[in-house]
């Protein structure tokens, strides 16, 4: 086990003989809400300020500081961090992370970092409005490049057979 020191210690892996490759990930969240909570959300009645907005921002920022929130993670320098929003029109808004880097080591923690962080964004600025909205399902979307290969959920490889 490469997480594992000579003590049975967890240690950060040595990526250090690996070689630097362009890679990719993509992750996903939902919060569900009242149809009302959503409407003052794209309206921009929300007495916090511009929801949205300000989840960019923290989505972006949580992809940049996931190293020192997930204890094993390598600090990158990451490339492109993009965050996007959608709805269902009802009571679902849609978060989605991009983010690149070219490295030793993957950006999935980085991905589904950004969209926690901008999941609980939103729940902090309308909580006054709803406090029991539900965030996720969470879940890595794909992922590109690195000696594991890509990733497409959905699409099942022959290592996952």
């Amino acid at each position: 086990m490469t997480h594992f020191n000579e003590q049975g210690r967890a240690k950060m892996v040595d990526v250090s003989g690996k070689e630097v490759t362009f890679r990719t990930a993509v992750a996903v969240t939902t919060v569900t809400m009242l149809p009302s909570t959503l409407a003052a959300i794209r309206q921009g009645n929300v007495h916090k300020g511009d929801v949205l907005a300000v989840a960019q921002i923290a989505g972006i920022q949580g992809a940049k500081r996931t190293s020192d929130w997930i204890p094993m993670c390598h600090p990158l320098p990451l490339t492109g961090v993009n965050i996007t929003f959608s709805d269902n029109g009802q009571d679902q808004l849609y978060i989605e992370a991009s983010v690149k880097t070219e490295g030793r080591t993957g950006v999935e923690m980085e991905a589904l970092t950004a969209v926690s962080a901008a999941a609980l964004t939103v729940y902090d600025m309308c909580k006054a409005l709803q406090k029991d909205m539900v965030i996720g399902p969470t879940e890595l979307k794909s992922k590109q490049g690195g000696k594991s290969g890509d990733y497409y959920k959905g699409q099942e490889t022959a290592e996952s057979k």
